[in-house]
């Protein structure tokens, strides 16, 4: 089988550590007292014992190849160890096999994983649909761990495997997304992850088709679904004293305190957002007409009811007594034009400073104004 390519890796290695901790990243925090809520493949005797428990999973999805199109899956999961985050990631995989000879016989696979050891069992097997449709294919990951009767959870997440991901790759076909063509999968959420679609990951949590890491990241927080900008933000917020407990933990979450407190201002710049607009036809950047005014500049006057509104120009606020809180705070301030818009609707909009705020400045700088309609103000200086 050819490398697997490196976004894929990527995408699989952030998954992984998805839920391993969260802020504020302090193993005595409540919502880190255990290793990973996702994924988890329980041993049998404890998963016998409650209907929300699973020892193993199982993805199922539709591949369109050829019966020698050639198939190898493999799992990854975090072997758990020692106390909350000190888990270890770990990988057993399947060799690849013509899609013909799983039809005949499934290939199987027992390992032994860590010590105390984890016993897992693999079975990868096709099925020739009848409508002549490809195959469906199975991918089955199980727990096979002897425990004693009677473990609590905290004992049963100690034997279990921990954000368990199942992958399946095919050289020579493509997968039809699960959207298109579901399946009974167990345990698990099957994704195309790949632009070619020679990739199936069974996700832990709901994904789209196709997921992406922004180019932007920093790399892994453990909280890949949410805003990176925020958590760079937090990390930076953390005490010394949280810090230096942060650093007696494991290795993974200490080397990712660093990285991100290691962010610079730009870096955090950078994740706040982009926007790429492309035309249908072309699927290439527009251009721009030349000559075009800059939209951020606004108008330099406004004529609103018969008064007139210029940039740079002085008002005081007078805000109705429907307006919301933060204006009616604002009553009677004097404040400086700095941007004047007109909607499509006609409406006019006075961004504004305050001009006794110490942060007045830093608004102008940033472009953050305080938005008025006409009739909240009274020119001063016309």
């Amino acid at each position: 089988m050819r490398d697997r390519d490196p976004a894929l890796e990527r995408l699989i290695d952030s998954l992984l550590y998805e839920g391993y901790a969260l802020y504020p990243y302090t193993p005595g925090a409540t919502k880190n007292a255990t290793p990973t809520p996702f994924g988890i493949v329980y041993p049998p005797a404890y998963a016998a014992e409650l209907t929300s428990t699973f020892d193993h999973l199982e993805l199922r999805c539709v591949l369109d190849a050829p019966a020698d199109a050639v198939l190898r899956a493999e799992v990854r999961f975090l072997e758990p160890g020692g106390e909350r985050h000190q888990a270890q990631a770990q990988r057993v995989a399947l060799s690849g096999t013509m899609v013909g000879a799983l039809c005949a016989a499934p290939a199987t696979k027992e390992a032994r994983i860590g010590s105390p050891a984890l016993e897992v069992a693999l079975s990868l097997g096709a099925e020739a649909l009848s409508d002549g449709g490809g195959y469906e294919i199975v991918f089955r990951v199980a727990n096979r761990t002897v425990v004693r009767s009677g473990l609590d959870r905290a004992g049963a997440l100690g034997r279990s495997l921990l954000s368990t991901h199942p992958i399946v790759e095919v050289i020579g076909g493509r997968f039809v997304s699960p959207l298109e063509r579901p399946c009974a999968s167990r345990n698990t959420f099957p994704l195309l992850a790949t632009a070619a679609d020679d990739a199936v990951i069974g996700a832990t949590i709901v994904l789209p088709d196709h997921p992406q890491i922004a180019p932007e990241s920093r790399g892994a927080l453990f909280d890949s679904t949410e805003i990176e900008e925020a958590l760079l933000l937090h990390v930076h917020a953390l005490s010394e004293g949280e810090r230096a407990e942060i650093e007696q933990q494991d290795e993974t979450v200490r080397a990712m305190v660093a990285r991100a407190a290691a962010s610079t201002p730009q870096d955090i710049i950078a994740l706040h957002g982009r926007v790429t607009l492309r035309d249908p036809q072309t699927n290439e950047p527009p251009v721009e007409p030349p000559g075009l005014s800059d939209p951020r500049a606004g108008e330099e006057l406004a004529e609103v009811g018969g008064v007139a509104f210029r940039r740079g120009h002085k008002v005081r606020i007078r805000a109705a007594a429907d307006a919301d809180l933060e204006a009616r705070m604002l009553e009677g301030r004097a404040a400086t034009i700095e941007r004047i818009f007109t909607d499509y609707d006609g409406k006019t909009h006075l961004g504004l400073t305050i001009d006794d705020d110490p942060g007045q400045e830093l608004m102008r700088d940033s472009g953050r104004y305080l938005f008025f309609f006409p009739t909240e103000v009274e020119v001063i200086d016309p």
